[in-house]
């Protein structure tokens, strides 16, 4: 998502996730490494696709990288290699997109909703434990695994959902679409959970020009059982199928700009880390401010901010020209598609509270100081 830049409010205009200076920045690469794809022709499974797992698994830490179509089959194809299906329950938080939940459903197993905490907006432990101990209590049910999501780019607390996990001998697959690049305690996300999720979507930290995504993980048998999934459930030959599969393959022109992408994208996370302090500095008085804890990194997809009347603040800021986006306005619970499914006990307040209140402010590696010094100036007036 190439977002529109903002209208007035100063003599250039604001982008919300500037995608055009990120292109000529690189653009002549982006240009060299498209036409040698076009050049040799192998637009499925080209030689770029191999070298971008490659360079994905050495980047992370990972021991195999899978890649694929887009973020949403990668859950999938991670939870149908994770065995999940029928009569299984798969906890996923309640304020999220709804893909996480999705792809807990299309593999057959039934999403359990649970809250959130408020500062970090990532699935609450305490929660977590609740909503698998009354799925115990209940039978009909049985708990299979978790689905943190890592929101905004901020890993979720893994150290305590891992416990929980641990407890009860479930599994865990990390939904990482907004966090590629983000690390806890020293561990890169793509090696926080058995498998790890990703997406490649245009406005992500790693961002293609389609769609695309990857499961990342230290299992050499998963991994296995993923790249037959992506081929719709190929075995050693073209034309043997051993299981059902899927049509989830990430294209050669994909991967191509992904490495070329790959290549800054340490150098923009220290961007986007100088960009959110800058935030935190400005606006700490004011609003509720994202705040990692000490050994996390987050890569920042986006910054939200936590403000009373979001509705008042969000006007008066597109008066100004500076773009704001409200993501996750209605949490699952209270969508159409996914309000029957089971909730934890106690409610999910927090995530209620989130879907009011957080309001996206600019972030991209090349908001420069003076334009981002106006946003600041801006959402103070807006929530005075």
């Amino acid at each position: 998502m190439d977002d529109a830049p903002g209208r007035g409010g100063g003599s250039q205009a604001i982008a919300f996730i500037d995608l055009q200076a990120q292109r000529r920045r690189i653009g002549p690469r982006l240009d060299a490494a498209i036409a040698a794809v076009l050049a040799h022709g192998q637009f499925i499974l080209g030689p770029e696709v191999r070298a971008l797992e490659e360079a994905l698994a050495r980047h992370c830490g990972a021991a195999h990288a899978v890649t694929c179509s887009n973020g949403t089959d990668a859950l999938l194809l991670a939870l149908m290699a994770l065995g999940a299906g029928r009569g299984d329950a798969v906890f996923v938080p309640a304020y999220t997109f709804a893909a996480t939940a999705e792809a807990v459903a299309l593999a057959g197993a039934t999403p359990v909703l649970v809250d959130c905490q408020r500062g970090s907006a990532t699935m609450d432990p305490q929660s977590l434990a609740a909503a698998i101990e009354a799925t115990d209590r209940g039978g009909s049910l049985r708990p299979a695994g978790i689905i943190p999501v890592d929101l905004f780019g901020q890993p979720a607390d893994y150290p305590a959902i891992g416990a929980v996990a641990a407890r009860h001998g479930l599994w865990i697959l990390a939904d990482a679409a907004q966090s590629y690049g983000g690390a806890l305690n020293g561990k890169r996300v793509g090696t926080l959970a058995r498998a790890t999720a990703t997406s490649f979507f245009p406005s992500k930290p790693l961002g293609c020009y389609g769609d695309g995504g990857a499961v990342l993980t230290d299992d050499p048998a998963l991994a296995a059982l993923l790249r037959s999934l992506q081929q719709h459930g190929r075995g050693s030959g073209k034309h043997e199928h051993l299981r059902i599969g899927l049509n989830a393959r990430l294209d050669t022109l994909q991967a191509a700009i992904l490495l070329e992408k790959l290549a800054i994208l340490d150098d923009e996370l220290a961007a986007r880390d100088a960009v959110a302090a800058r935030y935190a500095a400005g606006l700490g008085d004011v609003a509720t401010v994202p705040t990692p804890p000490p050994g996390l990194r987050s890569a920042w997809a986006l910054y939200a901010v936590q403000v009373t009347d979001r509705a008042r603040a969000a006007a008066r800021l597109e008066e100004a020209g500076v773009p704001t986006r409200v993501y996750y306005e209605r949490p699952l619970h209270r969508q159409p598609a996914y309000r029957d499914f089971p909730c934890a006990p106690g409610g999910l307040a927090q995530s209620d509270a989130l879907a009011e209140q957080a309001l996206c402010l600019p972030m991209h590696p090349y908001l420069e100081a003076d334009a981002q010094d106006r946003v600041i100036a801006a959402v103070r007036k807006a929530v005075a």
